[in-house]
Order: C-alpha cells, then sequence, then structure tokens
C-alpha cells in the first residue's frame, strides 16, 4: 500500500498480482438505497464514495459506524466494513473500534437528532479525548425517520408535529458544541457543494485525531428548504468561505469582510469602509479555539452570511495512542497481566449451587 495518489485522483493499493486501482465503483454495495427522491444524504453518499479512492487506503481498513435515523443506513451503501448501531451510541461504539484496532480508518456518521440528543454525551467525549475518528453529522434540523418532529438544532419557534405551537428551545450550535468540546479538527460544508464537500472530507480524513464535519444536508419532505439561504438563487452572497491565513471576506465582489471589534465579537462590513487591512484574517491552527469559537457564532443560524470550511485543525496527543502507550509501559514495569489472578485477587467467594 502506498500513502500517495496518482494524477487521475485514484488511490492505489497492493493486491494480490499486482497493483490494483480503487475506483468509485469499489466503495458501492449491493445494496438498494433507500432514502426518500431529493433526499440531500444522495449527495453526500456520493461525494465520500468518490473521495474514498483517492485516499489510496484499501476497503478492508475502513470501518463506518452509525446510530439511529437516515443518515444511519450509510455503511450499508459503502463497501467496506461497518456497524449500525443503537441510538446516539455510534461515537462510543466507534471509540472501542478505534482504540481496539489503530490500523482502521474510522468514520461515523450520524444526524443532529441522533448525535446531539440521547447522543450527546457520547458526541462531545468522544471530541474531548481526540479518539481517532471522524464524525460527519447530517444537519437537516429536522428528525427525517421518524416523520418531522424538531430536533436539537431546530430554530427556536419552529413548528413541527411535536411542536405545533412552536419550538420554545434555544437550538445547538454543533459547531460550537464541537469547538467547547476541544475537538482539534472542525468543519461545515452543506451537501450539494460538489466542489467544497469533497475537500472538507480530505481534510477530515487527513487529520490525526477526532475531526468533526457539519454537513448542511436538505431533507426535502419535512424541512425542505431550510438552507436555501445559502444552496438557492442568489445564496452565494450568504457563504463566506474560510481559507486558512486569507482575510475572510465575501459577498458580491468579495465586497463584505468579518472584523473583530475591541470587545472580541465579530461583526460583518463594508470592505470599502474599513480598508482590507482591517479585516480578520483566517487562523485554523490557532491553539486558542476562542476566535473560531467566535466565527460559530458569527451566523445565528443558516439564514444569514455563515462560515464554511475549516474553523479549527490543530495537533493534541491522540486518544489511542496514549493508550498503547500507557499499556506499553504497564506491562513493561510489571510483566504480562493474568487475567485469572485479577479475577481472583482481593475478596473472593464460593457459592455453592442449589
Amino acid at each position: 500500500m502506498t500513502d500517495e495518489m496518482t494524477g487521475e485522483g485514484r488511490g492505489i493499493t497492493e493486491a494480490s498480482g499486482g497493483v490494483t486501482t480503487l475506483k468509485r465503483a469499489d466503495f458501492v454495495s449491493d445494496q438498494e438505497v433507500r432514502w426518500c427522491p431529493g433526499c440531500g444524504d444522495y449527495a453526500i453518499l456520493a461525494a465520500v464514495q468518490s473521495v474514498m479512492p483517492e485516499l489510496a487506503i484499501p476497503r478492508e481498513k475502513f470501518v463506518f459506524v452509525s446510530g439511529i435515523g437516515c443518515s444511519s443506513r450509510f455503511p450499508y451503501y459503502m463497501n467496506t466494513y461497518g456497524l449500525h448501531g443503537i441510538h446516539g451510541r455510534a461515537p462510543a461504539i466507534a471509540t472501542g473500534v478505534a482504540a481496539a484496532r489503530p490500523d482502521l480508518h474510522v468514520w461515523v456518521v450520524t444526524g443532529d437528532g441522533d448525535a446531539l440528543s440521547i447522543g450527546g454525551n457520547h458526541f462531545i467525549h468522544a471530541l474531548r479525548r481526540n479518539v481517532n475518528l471522524k464524525i460527519l453529522m447530517f444537519n437537516n434540523q429536522i428528525y427525517g425517520l421518524t416523520k418531522g418532529q424538531y430536533s436539537p438544532t431546530s430554530e427556536r419557534g419552529k413548528i413541527t408535529k411535536s411542536t405545533p405551537f412552536g419550538s420554545l428551545e434555544q437550538p445547538f450550535n454543533p459547531i460550537s458544541l464541537a469547538l467547547a468540546s476541544e475537538a482539534t479538527f472542525v468543519a461545515r460544508t452543506y451537501d450539494v457543494e460538489r466542489k467544497h464537500l469533497p475537500q472538507i472530507l480530505k481534510r477530515a480524513a487527513a487529520h490525526r485525531g477526532s475531526a468533526f464535519v457539519e454537513i448542511y444536508q436538505n431533507c426535502n419532505i419535512f424541512n425542505d428548504g431550510a438552507f436555501v439561504a445559502l444552496t438557492g438563487k442568489g445564496g452565494s452572497g450568504n457563504r463566506v468561505y474560510l481559507e486558512h491565513g486569507k482575510p475572510i471576506r465575501f459577498g458580491p465582489d468579495d465586497s463584505k469582510g468579518v472584523v473583530q471589534k475591541p470587545d472580541g465579537t465579530l461583526q460583518i462590513v463594508d470592505v470599502a469602509d474599513v480598508g482590507e487591512e482591517k479585516l480578520l484574517v483566517h487562523d485554523e491552527h490557532r491553539d486558542d479555539p476562542s476566535l473560531a469559537f467566535s466565527l460559530s457564532r458569527l451566523a445565528a443560524g443558516p439564514t444569514s452570511p455563515t462560515p464554511l470550511g475549516v474553523f479549527r485543525d490543530v495537533d493534541r496527543p491522540v486518544y489511542g495512542d496514549a493508550l498503547e502507550d500507557q499499556l506499553r509501559r504497564a506491562a513493561e514495569q510489571q510483566g504480562p497481566g493474568d487475567l485469572e489472578k485479577l479475577l481472583l485477587s482481593g475478596d473472593t467467594w464460593t457459592v455453592d449451587a442449589p
């Protein structure tokens, strides 16, 4: 196996009898894809299947883990190893896989309800520990599989089957939550972005540690048009693409920009009024996540200028590496473990059978 990619963007792996070039078709399973026609999940699946060959990693080295929800059918459609878990527990299952088999490339596919409701603790602790896995969260701001109830990312006032008079709750900002959990890689993109989405997936794949990618995904049945301010006609003016080392500019002819005010908050301005030298220069490698957090708060939701791209990409010790090192040092100091001795140590009792 080689870590390089061919000029055609196809992965190369060793195979019996020579070298095999992987293609997208190699990552397509024989299962019928069962999402509603027009669902944004189709575009995400196509992007992932297209990116996988370019990583130059054998299929048997990938594991896709999911929980419950429309997005969680994903492992069935990938011709790799996979596991369809239970509601919200995908990060916990994936943590076990990544810790036990550090040679594998572990991906979690989850939704806003699956990850942030019952799975909230598993989500934040996987990021806090910096487990070597990639979490793709499909955010459609609704519960789709269970037919249209409000989710932890639904906007305040959202009228659904479970909130007929409007939701009273403040929604989660997934990027802010990931940054507050000290995630070492945090990014955002959206389903029908044919160039940006694959680029972000490749960046996440290359990251050592926990990589979190929020993907705005349209549910055309229960929450159609939730992201039209970004994806519809004229939506390009609301896409604030983050590029490391460059001033943050966007809008028609890059006429808009972002500046940092004296109190640390961010503000959108006309570049002609302040000059480019006053604009905030994006630094995704900044160790302190506070500036990235401020960027995550620039938009209250995807209805106004919204940052897209990599918010943060930093290095920190990886949980699996630290675990392996701890086990190695324990073995050197104490010798090989003895499970029977451990089980019989301390107070023990013998219980006679009736």
